[in-house]
């Protein structure tokens, strides 16, 4: 389905004042080690600014890691409102054919609002350790793992508690989480196609894999800022809304730092207390920040591991932008922060011709992996070169198939086939090539460097890849 637009306004008209923006938007491109991907900013339930770091484009899903926990919880919560899921009643209830092996006291205790709230009585994720248990029933292997603590007493950041969750509600329900989303949150929101790893086959993984658009987060967070209420419809119980973005669970260090670290404010159902409103976020800078003070929704997507710094871009530049009432006279600001918005893209690599000196040279030659193999991606095992018409194809073999990747000129060249990608590239001097490969439907971007005269490359992921795989598995898996 297509989303219907939501409804815009000039900041000036809801009482923000642009050049606040631009500042922002100056700061996070002058910050080092942040990629901006996009930006969204929500004001009185108007979008007032929004834009793309090309080849990054306003249509295409995005991997959004943790900040997938988010939408889970708000699963729950619609199974909690039609009375298929009891927050209070244990964990182990919802899998009877796993109890008679589940026998630490404290992991039957265990309530399904602890696994909500990251309190499932572990002092540290169990992630590694519950696969080890039980590779092919991660919940069953969760739940042989007993807690360090009595269940509601501790925070730890949990995967398997979120996986757990996840289980619970499409076990409750019958459906998939994206299926049993579809009708009560993603149509009427305006949201259009999602995708969501799975593992094992049919099973969303809850705490991660979630693939949609900037647009799509906006939407959730203006859902939660309206207190479950979208175009005069309730589609959240108001409690709901109120006890996911509450505190649930303290998690400050108690250190001087983290009275400034927005990790450690507390934590909801699967919503992050920030100093300033709450948030849903996932790694390398993911974010669907809610600020009811300020009656704002701020969704931005990114390639970072400052998540932290990005943040407080965010509290030095934009909350000081939020005013009270209308800004009168201020069309010329509003119009350049417009245009600005419109033509945002990333930088390309370092000068350097788009072509070799000597094509010859180049063409059908195939580079082996420096060093015996590719500690990066250690599935790729060749880079080969071939120059096709005006331009050239770089073709990397992963796990025994062939990544086509096509590019020309001086700027991105971008394709959804083989898999959704940009490149760029350059050769910086007559032995060396260097491509860097922006994997569109997630945060990550690899670069890959070729010696003519060794006959190697090299490959360097910007950010590590969480879900890692063969290159031609980075996109966004089918609905």
């Amino acid at each position: 389905m297509t989303a219907r637009p939501l409804p815009a306004d000039t900041p000036a008209a809801q009482g923000v004042d642009a050049t606040g923006i631009e500042a922002f938007l100056d700061a996070v491109e002058a910050a080092p080690g942040i990629e901006p991907h996009s930006l969204m900013i929500l004001r009185h339930g108007k979008l007032i600014a929004a834009g793309w770091w090309a080849p990054y484009t306003a249509g295409r899903k995005q991997l959004l890691y943790s900040l997938s926990k988010s939408f889970t919880a708000t699963a729950a919560g619609l199974a909690v409102a039609e009375g298929l899921l009891d927050l209070d009643a244990p964990v182990v209830s919802y899998f009877p054919e796993f109890e008679a092996g589940i026998t630490d006291p404290r992991s039957r205790a265990m309530l399904v609002r602890h696994i909500a709230s990251m309190a499932s009585g572990h002092l540290a994720d169990t992630q590694q350790r519950a696969l080890a248990r039980d590779p092919d029933e991660p919940v069953r292997g969760f739940l042989l793992l007993p807690p360090d603590r009595a269940p509601g007493t501790v925070f730890a950041y949990n995967q398997p508690a979120t996986y757990t969750l996840a289980a619970i509600v499409q076990r409750v329900t019958g459906a998939t989480l994206t299926a049993y989303l579809r009708p009560r949150l993603l149509d009427p929101l305006g949201i259009g196609d999602v995708g969501w790893l799975e593992y094992p086959a049919g099973r969303a993984i809850g705490f991660s894999g979630l693939h949609a658009t900037t647009d799509a987060v906006a939407r959730l967070g203006q859902l939660y800022l309206q207190g479950g209420v979208w175009e005069g419809e309730r589609l959240l119980p108001a409690s709901w809304v109120a006890e996911a973005t509450r505190c649930h669970i303290a998690n400050s260090s108690g250190t001087p730092e983290a009275a400034t670290s927005d990790w450690q404010q507390g934590y909801g159902f699967q919503f992050w207390q920030s100093r300033h409103g709450y948030r849903g976020d996932g790694a390398y800078g993911q974010f669907c920040v809610v600020l009811p003070e300020y009656d704002a929704v701020i969704a931005m997507t990114a390639q970072t591991e400052l998540m932290q710094d990005q943040v407080n871009l965010m509290w030095d530049h934009l909350l000081p932008a939020f005013g009270s009432a209308p800004l009168p006279g201020r069309d010329k600001a509003d119009t350049a922060l417009r245009e600005r918005l419109a033509r945002l893209a990333l930088p390309t690599p370092a000068a350097g011709p788009g072509t070799p000196a000597d094509p010859d040279a180049w063409s059908g030659v195939s580079f082996a992996p420096e060093g015996g193999g590719c500690a990066a991606q250690p599935t790729l095992t060749a880079a080969t070169l071939t120059a096709a018409g005006t331009g050239w194809t770089l073709t990397l073999t992963d796990s025994d198939t062939p990544l086509d990747l096509a590019f020309g000129g001086s700027g991105w060249t971008v394709a959804d086939t083989p898999v959704p990608a940009a490149v760029t590239a350059t050769w910086p001097d007559p032995a060396t090539f260097t491509a860097d490969i922006a994997f569109l439907e997630t945060p990550h971007r690899l670069t890959v460097s070729c010696s003519l005269p060794e006959g190697t490359f090299t490959a360097r992921w910007h950010t590590a890849p969480l879900h890692p795989g063969p290159l031609h598995q980075y996109r966004s898996p089918e609905r």
